[in-house]
């Protein structure tokens, strides 16, 4: 293992489209969504603890989340847990752990990773992420990682990229574009210049440090005013100081869609975002009707392709439904069409406005 070599797991969303079983003070990176007895945060956290140092592996979180982090990863050193004071998208968060390892090891090279993102093929996922970090450490480059797609889906981003190779199997990106329609989305499918948009990337953090300070100037200013208070006592303190002053913006807009030294591996290691209660089903064992059932106590009768996520000590008979997400917690009960699933973050907005917070 190579002591440069670092990775930053993001872990701070609170994931409203799985609600209600993601809820604010618990989010989905937390739950064993797929029912595999193992949390999305947890497979994350393994599969980069193969192969790169552990001393060297960061959660970047939301302050209030990090004693769940500490409680599911005993093996990361508590330090390692970096708590941000508000959620600003992901911009800040690559700054804030991009200053922190500069002060501790310039020659760091990093990793950036979602927390609650599903891959099958970890053997194919360290070969790529190997070739990132081998490329990065060559060139002054930004590596996102861009997966086949399979079909024309529109919940995911597109990178488009030129056909030549610049190295083995590493290509100059063209352009990004963010959830497309459907009729875009099969028009680039059906070019084979798109790959969908992981959100994994990979750069040396002097070379990310630079972009800020080129893209997002004043995001960089305010980080660097403080930045000698990084891996100290005083650190908290200047994060509660800086957080406020930085705008709310992701590092795809940021700086990804603007600087002209990106490249995308084209990569398949059995990926999935995880991002809707449909993408779960398509990721948990069928029965012969084709329902997903997680929950020891389910009796499906004359029922077909549903998503069902019940509590195992609740016995839960299904009887007539077709295309049905049905989930139930402690305190909720959501029944809703499949093809619906895209509008679930409506519905939570509309609890919020009639019963408040409780229920999120």
């Amino acid at each position: 293992m190579n002591k440069h070599h670092y990775v930053a797991i993001m872990a701070g969303g609170i994931g409203s489209r799985f609600w209600p079983m993601s809820r604010t003070h618990y989010p989905k990176q937390f739950l064993d969504i797929l029912n595999t007895g193992k949390t999305l945060i947890q497979w994350t956290f393994d599969r980069f603890a193969d192969f790169i140092p552990v001393e060297n592996i960061f959660v970047v979180t939301s302050e209030e989340y990090s004693g769940i982090v500490a409680e599911q990863l005993p093996g990361l050193p508590v330090e390692n847990i970096l708590g941000e004071p508000s959620r600003k998208n992901t911009a800040p968060c690559i700054a804030y752990i991009s200053f922190k390892l500069m002060q501790k090891d310039p020659l760091a090279s990093l990793i950036v990773a979602p927390s609650d993102h599903l891959i099958l093929d970890n053997i194919a996922f360290r070969k790529v992420c190997m070739e990132a970090l081998s490329f990065v450490n060559k060139h002054n480059a930004f590596i996102t990682l861009g997966i086949q797609p399979t079909q024309p889906n529109t919940g995911y981003g597109y990178i488009q990229f030129e056909q030549h190779a610049v190295s083995d199997n590493v290509y100059k990106v063209k352009t990004f574009t963010e959830k497309p329609n459907l009729e875009l989305a099969k028009t680039f499918v059906a070019s084979g210049e798109f790959l969908w948009n992981a959100g994994i990337f990979v750069w040396q953090v002097k070379n990310i440090l630079t972009a800020f300070e080129h893209y997002l100037p004043e995001m960089h200013e305010v980080f660097a005013a403080d930045k000698d208070k990084f891996n100290g006592p005083e650190e908290k303190k200047a994060l509660e100081a800086i957080y406020p002053q930085c705008t709310n913006i992701s590092i795809d807009f940021g700086i990804m869609e603007k600087a002209n030294n990106v490249y995308v591996i084209p990569s398949s290691f059995g990926w999935s975002d995880l991002g809707t209660w449909n993408s779960a089903y398509e990721n948990i064992n069928k029965d012969s009707n084709e329902n997903a059932v997680a929950g020891n106590n389910v009796m499906v009768i004359e029922a077909r392709n549903n998503m069902v996520h019940v509590p195992d000590e609740k016995l839960v008979l299904l009887q007539g439904l077709e295309d049905y997400i049905v989930v139930d917690t402690r305190d909720v009960l959501l029944i809703c069409q499949k093809d619906r699933e895209q509008e679930i973050k409506e519905y939570v907005a509309e609890v919020k406005r009639k019963k408040g917070e409780k229920f999120l």
